[in-house]
């Protein structure tokens, strides 16, 4: 072959790869999302409109710039604060209907009857495909579906059976007490009464109850781990706001760069504190009972998970553990702070169940009934995860009338759910939890319309765990201070990843006269 025919040839190359490249950009771009706008309208669906690439991400990235220059009150719904681009959909288009996550229909499914066929039919309705971007901050059972979800929540589940969290008990309550001494320190420096930020004492003290419990490390080794986290937290977010771009996350970008550094870290650090705990555990000095040593055990056969499966769950827990906790702790109190009546319930529920001086146990605690009560309903008010994300695989029905192409994902609002006046009644803003008195199934009318940590077989195992954990740092708190709101406090819910405090929680502590 002469050199004019293989350079005719290598051209003739270049121009297929080049077109197979333009089409398949077009097809992700606008082929592929216009195809499944037209089928979801043949559903009877109604929804907006597909923009070339970015669906609705940067008119939901200007909707949320928008809402957060509005000061909200406490007794106001925050929702078009959290979730602008969701709450309009909804209500230009019913219950349920889709919007554009850049190229991907996201269908939004707000009927209880769905949530529960979704949430139960986990084959059929499988979490989304992880996003490399989100690797760089956590993968691990929560993210994971099929035959490896199954086999790491069966390995982790004998983490949380309630004979673990009886163990885990003494734990919170040193961990809590530590911080208590810090207040009463503050307090006492201005004789009876002090303004503390208590949303980062309660980052550390959660932070600190994860190391112990679930990994066997020390405050500081935990806390810098959780620090990295926390930066990847709010990196990731960032990044996601551009991830439908086909290739950004392989430019060298600023946040690019430091996400990247910040994983081969965590890595590093988690990697140390698992070589050090299988040393121990085969020199026969170690637990093998918390989190960490469950997972090590399993690791051993050959059924069990890797050590990087390891180093996964551990991001993870270290992530849910310490966030959601911290979350439930703060708004708890922040909602108690603005209503005294149940604030002094609480107290009273405390003082007669478990004493003023007592160390709460497992058993004291399972029955406080009002402060069960309370959680319960600032988790309903204030979920740690707004929303809970599905995908379809394949053609799926959601109902008898209405199928979702394969690829599109569903919407779960979990805020919107929780603040749905036909479910709850039209307080539905309003903190009552008297509501809960009778248990959820009385409260949602035996409906799924309660979601703080999922529903069906994904449920979080860590549920009781953080309950646990909220009840023995309110217990210690309530019985040694009366708190209030600073005149400082200003009411600014929002997101990084999980529902946080935008700009603190400062509260005014006094000492109850007893102490």
């Amino acid at each position: 072959m002469s050199r004019t025919d293989i350079s005719a040839v290598t051209v003739a190359a270049a121009v297929v790869v080049v077109t197979f490249l333009i089409w398949k950009g077009l097809n992700l771009a606008w082929f592929r999302p216009k195809k499944h706008e037209a089928y979801l309208k043949r559903q009877g669906l109604s929804g907006t409109p597909f923009t070339f690439l970015v669906g609705d991400a940067i008119r939901e990235a200007s909707m949320v710039k928008q809402a957060k220059t509005r000061p909200i009150n406490l007794n106001e719904d925050f929702t078009p604060r959290v979730m602008p681009m969701i709450l309009q959909t909804v209500k230009d288009h019913g219950e349920t209907c889709y919007m554009w996550m850049g190229p991907t229909a996201g269908v939004i499914v707000t009927k209880p009857e769905h949530i529960k066929d979704v949430l139960n039919k986990v084959n059929d309705f499988p979490k989304p495909p992880v996003h490399p971007v989100v690797e760089l901050y956590s993968t691990g059972v929560a993210l994971y579906s099929g035959e490896k979800w199954s086999k790491h929540r069966k390995i982790i589940n004998p983490s949380f059976h309630q004979e673990k969290l009886k163990i885990m008990i003494p734990a919170f309550y040193e961990s809590c007490l530590e911080m208590i001494s810090q207040w009463e320190r503050l307090v006492s420096e201005e004789v009876s009464s002090a303004e503390i930020d208590v949303w980062p004492y309660l980052e550390n003290v959660t932070t600190d109850v994860i190391s112990r419990t679930a990994f066997g490390i020390s405050y500081e080794e935990g806390k810098r781990i959780f620090e990295l986290q926390e930066e990847q937290g709010w990196r990731l977010a960032k990044a996601l706001e551009m991830a439908f771009i086909p290739g950004m996350r392989f430019l060298p970008t600023k946040n690019n760069i430091r996400m990247k550094q910040i994983d081969r870290e965590v890595r590093s650090r988690l990697g140390e504190i698992i070589k050090k705990r299988q040393r121990d555990m085969e020199a026969g000095q170690a637990p093998t009972n918390d989190l960490l040593g469950i997972l090590l055990e399993s690791n051993s056969g050959d059924h069990g998970m890797s050590t990087k499966d390891v180093v996964e769950e551990c991001r993870l827990f270290h992530f849910a553990g310490q966030e959601t906790t911290a979350e439930l702790i703060v708004w708890t109190m922040i909602m108690l702070s603005h209503h005294q009546k149940w604030q002094d319930q609480a107290r009273q529920e405390i003082l007669q169940v478990i004493g003023r001086t007592n160390k709460p146990t497992f058993d004291a605690l399972s029955r406080l009934k009002i402060m069960s009560m309370i959680l319960n309903e600032v988790l309903r008010l204030y979920p740690p995860g707004i929303l809970l994300g599905r995908t379809t695989e394949k053609e799926t029905k959601l109902d008898e009338e209405v199928t979702l192409p394969g690829g599109a994902q569903i919407v779960i609002p979990t805020l919107m759910v929780h603040r749905d006046p036909e479910i709850w009644g039209e307080d539905v803003h309003e903190f009552k939890p008297e509501r809960f008195a009778d248990g959820i199934s009385k409260a949602t009318k035996n409906q799924v319309a309660f979601l703080p940590f999922g529903w069906g077989p994904r449920f979080c195992p860590g549920q009781n765990f953080a309950l646990m954990e909220a009840k023995t740092a309110l217990v210690l708190i309530l019985r040694r201070f009366l708190f209030e709101l600073s005149p400082s406090y200003t009411h600014a819910p929002h997101t990084v990843l999980t529902l946080h405090p935008q700009f603190g929680a400062p509260l005014i502590f006094h000492t109850l006269p007893d102490h």
